[in-house]
């Protein structure tokens, strides 16, 4: 894992938020492992990114917290995090990833309409995290593999909100990027 003692950092302040549930705050730590996630593209980092971001949306969300299952489902997510921090402070990166892959799974045990709106949520999220990855110039193709959706789904979103119209993410010609390999190395 990299950046661990961030990741960490990350954890425990989104413990914080969620006892003043502060939604916008727990987003704004989800974004801050994508510029790690980008350079090594890590795949704890991206599923810390996906996990932390789709907890804001889900708390902010009132109405689920009235669905059949939800009082389980949100006690399990706390318990993971509270473990995810208890296993980063003793550098033991096997629990970390078995809990990042607890929240995933614990979906799969909830039913009817809790289950369905929490999916649409990691899928969201999942496609959220890819364009901000993009966003830092990985192409659209391994982004995609990385956060496991499909390039559609990332153009799709990218589309929308115009990150691909910025001029970072352009990306130059052959001719161009020999000429500048040339002045670096000429």
């Amino acid at each position: 894992m990299e950046e661990k003692e961030n990741v960490l950092r990350i954890f425990k302040e989104t413990k914080e938020a969620i006892a003043k549930n502060d939604f916008a705050k727990i987003k704004n730590l989800s974004n801050q492992t994508i510029n790690t996630a980008s350079l090594t593209h890590d795949p704890d980092n991206i599923a810390v990114a996906v996990a932390v971001y789709s907890l804001s949306k889900i708390l902010e969300r009132e109405d689920y917290k009235k669905l059949s299952g939800w009082n389980n489902f949100y006690k399990t997510y706390v318990s993971a995090i509270d473990k995810i921090i208890i296993a980063l402070e003793k550098d033991n990166e096997k629990e970390v990833r078995e809990n990042l892959k607890l929240i995933r799974k614990m979906i799969g045990s909830l039913s009817g309409k809790l289950k369905e709106y929490i999916q649409d949520v990691f899928r969201k999220a999942s496609i959220n995290k890819a364009s901000k990855i993009y966003e830092h110039g990985i192409s659209m193709e391994k982004t995609a593999s990385l956060l496991g959706i499909t390039m559609f789904e990332l153009a799709g979103y990218s589309g929308q909100t115009r990150i691909s119209d910025v001029s970072e993410n352009k990306t130059l010609s052959v001719k161009s990027r020999i000429k500048i390999a040339m002045e670096m190395f000429g």
